[in-house]
């Protein structure tokens, strides 16, 4: 399976067939599991097998197929499945961070990210310093001995944001910290994360991996040491395990992954090109653009520039709520990666709770809308964006 190319690793990896041998994969929907004996249970307990299962707080057999062709695709390990992304984030952080430790972010992030190492991690005495994640002198001067993770989105939410994920990485485990990097941007799809040298990959699987907003689900990435002795004992003992129903989900939704995420990406560049120099936008954020400052970075370390890009309207607030609701094929709405095309004005939904100061350090302007380009017809895209920009 190691030599299998993306697509056939999407179809194929961390298959298990049952008696019955069925071409789908089955969807075991069971809360627990039965043992033949009083012993057999009480060895189960001690140690279960790679095709034993206890409960499915612990662990179920389509909730492992997921987890194991995720892995595939990444290059890791091994993988945990979540209840959902944020669940994934948590689980990677809480469950190898204590009292005392040091944890170095970028501050760039997704506003329910920033309220776990603002709020959670921090009240529970953790020491957590922000940096500007493009600045490698920022990184090199916050790290020090003894710091155990640094944690960054590999392309910020929502400004687009691309940091060099190589070097970031040296940086920290040259003081022996874990890089632990949220991928959901970047794809797996195009991700080389692990061979930059990033220790744990967590997605939020509701966004690309099932790509048709239908489910909510998560995923941590690693090695078997990470995923098994660190984040699985945090994560069944505290519940935020994947359904085997969202997993079959997932699973159904990584057949067509590749092909989804090229035809978007495609579709992303096409309408950052359409759009760049628009009288109506202060700037269009794009990885993709060569005027994007982290394009060559960008260009480096992945196989494709992403789904989502980023509008600046001039005329801020007003303008970019009149542009949202002239809009007829994209959608508003707060997910990303979605078979359909979908807008949100950041400043007032998902990175609401920031202060404006806050937001004015991280570029998310009043002006600012994240659009995540789906598979419409490209045409049709840039034809709606360009007449809804009339409205502006």
């Amino acid at each position: 399976m190691t030599d299998w190319k993306t697509r056939t690793k999407l179809v194929h990896a961390g298959t298990r067939r049952s008696q019955y041998g069925e071409v789908a994969e089955a969807i075991y929907l069971t809360q627990g599991f039965v043992y033949d004996t009083a012993e057999a249970a009480e060895a189960r307990f001690i140690e279960a097998g790679p095709d034993e299962y206890i409960y499915a707080r612990y662990g179920n057999p389509t909730v492992r197929m997921f987890e194991d062709r995720i892995a595939a695709l990444e290059g890791t390990e091994d993988a945990f499945a979540t209840a959902s992304g944020m669940a994934a984030v948590n689980g990677a952080l809480t469950s190898l961070l204590r009292a005392g430790d040091h944890v170095v972010s970028a501050r760039a992030l997704f506003g329910s990210c920033l309220y776990i190492l603002e709020e959670i991690l921090t009240r529970y005495g953790v020491e957590v310093t922000f940096v500007d994640g493009t600045d490698l002198d920022q990184w090199r001067a916050a790290v020090r001995p003894g710091t155990k993770a640094v944690f960054f989105e590999s392309m910020s939410n929502p400004t687009l944001e691309v940091i060099d994920v190589a070097a970031v990485a040296g940086i920290a485990h040259a003081v022996g910290a874990l890089v632990i990097v949220d991928n959901v941007f970047a794809t797996p799809v195009f991700s080389r994360a692990v061979e930059l040298g990033a220790d744990v990959i967590v997605y939020s699987a509701t966004k690309h991996i099932d790509g048709q907003g239908r489910c909510l689900g998560g995923v941590i990435c690693g090695t078997k040491q990470f995923v098994r002795k660190v984040a699985e004992p945090y994560l069944k003992h505290t519940g935020g395990a994947l359904s085997p129903f969202n997993a079959w989900v997932m699973l159904k939704g990584m057949e067509t992954l590749d092909l989804r995420v090229r035809a978007q990406a495609d579709s992303a560049m096409a309408l950052a090109e359409a759009l760049d120099g628009h009288a109506k936008l202060a700037r269009v954020i794009y990885p993709g653009l060569a005027a994007h400052p982290q394009h060559a970075t960008a260009a480096a370390q992945m196989d494709g520039f992403g789904t989502v890009l980023a509008l600046d309207l001039a005329g801020g607030r007003e303008a970019a709520f009149r542009f949202l609701n002239a809009l007829e094929i994209v959608t508003i709405s707060n997910n990303l990666g979605d078979a359909k095309s979908i807008i949100t004005h950041p400043a007032t939904t998902t990175h609401q709770r920031l202060s404006p100061a806050q937001r004015e350090s991280l570029g998310i302007g009043e002006g600012l809308v994240r659009l995540s380009v789906g598979l419409e017809d490209t045409g049709d895209l840039i034809a709606d964006v360009t007449r809804a920009l009339e409205s502006a």
